[in-house]
């Protein structure tokens, strides 16, 4: 509450008007993620960032609970490498993840069966626990592949 303006205050209790001081941006490191695409980090190992592309992660387990897997062990490997190709065909058009994106991924990968043998699923043995093995895989996806199977459908 504040003080009546009839009672007297002394001038040490009085209270001061507050002045709000810019902060400074000279010398400061740009935030990542403001960056944007011309400055984002480009090549080999390098990924292509997109907003969201968590996303890709949960539109790819939605898809492989439609799947059947010869092993419950491929699973893991195969939802991981479809949330990253998903991602990636995300990146290279600019936006976020969608359904769209995960079934372009099932296409390039050859994952359009209902069930998902061990021999097909041993192409991804491993990846769902290896960053560097996800770039190297991911990496060697064209990205025409992935743009001439959006322009198809």
């Amino acid at each position: 509450m504040s003080q009546p303006s009839f009672v007297p205050v002394a001038q040490g209790g009085e209270v001061r008007p507050t002045v709000a001081t810019a902060t400074p941006e000279i010398g400061r490191k740009k935030k990542p993620g403001l960056l944007g695409a011309p400055h984002a980090p480009r090549g080999r190992g390098q990924g292509t960032p997109a907003p969201g592309e968590g996303y890709a992660l949960t539109l790819a387990h939605r898809a492989c609970d439609e799947m059947t897997f010869a092993s419950p062990h491929d699973r893991a490997d195969v939802e991981c490498v479809l949330g990253l190709v998903a991602a990636k065909r995300a990146s290279l058009i600019n936006r976020g993840p969608v359904i769209d994106d995960v079934r372009v991924a099932r296409d390039v990968l050859g994952l359009n069966g209902e069930v998902v043998t061990h021999e097909v699923a041993r192409r991804f043995a491993g990846l769902a626990h290896s960053y560097e093995a996800q770039r190297r895989f991911v990496d060697t996806i064209a990205d025409a592949d992935l743009l001439v199977a959006s322009i198809g459908q």
